[in-house]
């Protein structure tokens, strides 16, 4: 929620800053404020926020409706958005204000770590901290007692991660469920008995300024930064895939040895496995189940284990560190879809992709300006105190994504596979 100052980009700085995200420490429990002063006037200085660090000059709210109605029945409430941006917990927050809510958030202990007045303003904001290298039991207890007390919203991103991608959704975390089965069970214990609902919400951005400019501006200094001299191509994408290109080159040659050949996309994943899979099978007899951000995270549990209750060699300690910081760039790469930007992309899949090379080189992204964003909210889906265990996934989480994939209009994954795999044309008989 809080911006960073901006840096210049150097040639050497080319692996993510780690020590931010991963601290090398026990874990402490930030519990959430439950006082609404602070949250209320806080809340009223978000969009002058908004302006001022992330560009955003306005917001359109579609749905609120459906938050009033569970409100008004007396559901205990958790919000799911997307997770597409930095910006996205102060965007709930100005969309919550606007429904005289102030909500609580589960959001990463780093969070809490950056600075005294970065913790004191987001506790005062309602959140509470969740431990993302290992079970909390505590932060898991918490979201069940605020879904069960049913006083304020809970919000919880279930892709776990910023993505910056707006056009595609990442594998949802099943904690999110989780906790709201809790709580629905623990809601139907009470008398009169209560009920939890779910209330995806798409947040979607628009880019209103010269979207050449703003990419050739960024490129330019990346560009500089690899030694060349920066060349303003006519095409935008043709530049965007040449610097994208260059910079998976640059991972190639320090993970593989030499620059590879072939489709993108298999050399990212092939990239990617290069640098997991020996980490796994030291930590994790070669266990790899999951997405890449699962097996990243159950690697921190592994590795971290260790460096926070025993006094490990200096020599060790940093290999753990270059360990952590391998995983997180496995991480960011996955986090690259090759086609994003293939054929005539929208603007803000181009900025996207631009910000996405700048952040990982740097640690931080300039802010485009103006922006303006529309955030459409999915009607309640109903938790079930018990999970049927005859369905082939977990009900609510596949609700879900499915409200989230209409609310952002991106395409119905499992309908386009089962229209596939039913189409005489599939790949199977082709």
């Amino acid at each position: 929620m809080f911006s960073s100052p901006q840096r210049s980009i150097h040639p050497l700085h080319f692996r993510a800053n780690m020590q931010s995200v991963v601290i090398e420490e026990a874990y402490e429990f930030v519990p959430p404020y439950h006082g609404t002063w602070w949250a209320r006037i806080l809340q009223r200085l978000m969009p002058r926020w908004l302006r001022k660090s992330y560009g955003i000059e306005s917001i359109e709210c579609e749905g609120l409706e459906h938050i009033q109605e569970s409100l008004k029945a007396g559901h205990g409430v958790l919000l799911a958005p997307n997770h597409c941006r930095p910006a996205d917990p102060a965007v709930i927050h100005e969309v919550c204000n606007r429904l005289g809510l102030a909500p609580h958030t589960m959001a990463s202990w780093h969070l809490f770590k950056q600075s005294w007045l970065q913790r004191f303003m987001l506790r005062r904001l309602g959140a509470f901290s969740v431990y993302r290298e290992g079970m909390d039991r505590q932060a898991l207890q918490v979201g069940v007692d605020i879904l069960a007390e049913a006083r304020r919203p809970l919000v919880i991103f279930p892709e776990g991660v910023i993505t910056r991608t707006n056009d595609r959704l990442l594998a949802l975390m099943d904690g999110v469920s989780f906790i709201a089965r809790s709580a629905a069970k623990k809601r139907a214990a009470m008398k009169p008995p209560g009920k939890v609902v779910v209330h995806a919400i798409g947040i979607r951005y628009h880019f209103h300024g010269d979207i050449d400019e703003a990419i050739h501006q960024t490129l330019d200094d990346i560009e500089k930064a690899l030694s060349w001299r920066p060349r303003r191509d006519p095409n935008p994408t043709n530049r965007i895939y040449r610097v994208g290109e260059a910079l998976l080159w640059l991972k190639e040659i320090e993970y593989l040895g030499e620059p590879q050949s072939g489709p993108i996309p298999e050399r990212v994943e092939n990239l990617i496995n290069q640098i997991l899979i020996p980490i796994e099978e030291e930590w994790l007899n070669g266990k790899n189940d999951g997405t890449i951000v699962n097996r990243v995270k159950q690697l921190r549990i592994e590795i971290l284990r260790d460096m926070i209750t025993a006094d490990l060699p200096e020599e060790e300690r940093q290999r753990r560190w270059n360990q952590l910081a391998d995983m997180y760039i496995a991480q960011q790469l996955g986090h690259y879809p090759p086609t994003y930007v293939k054929s005539d992309p929208s603007k803000e899949r181009q900025l996207e992709t631009v910000e996405k090379f700048e952040e990982d080189l740097t640690d931080v992204s300039r802010i485009h300006r103006p922006m303006s964003v529309t955030v459409r909210i999915g009607p309640a889906i109903p938790v079930a105190t018990k999970r049927d265990r005859k369905a082939a996934e977990d009900p609510v989480m596949a609700a879900i994504e499915k409200q989230l994939h209409q609310l952002l209009d991106l395409p119905d994954v499992r309908q386009a596979e089962e229209n596939s795999s039913a189409s005489p044309c599939s790949k199977d008989t082709a």
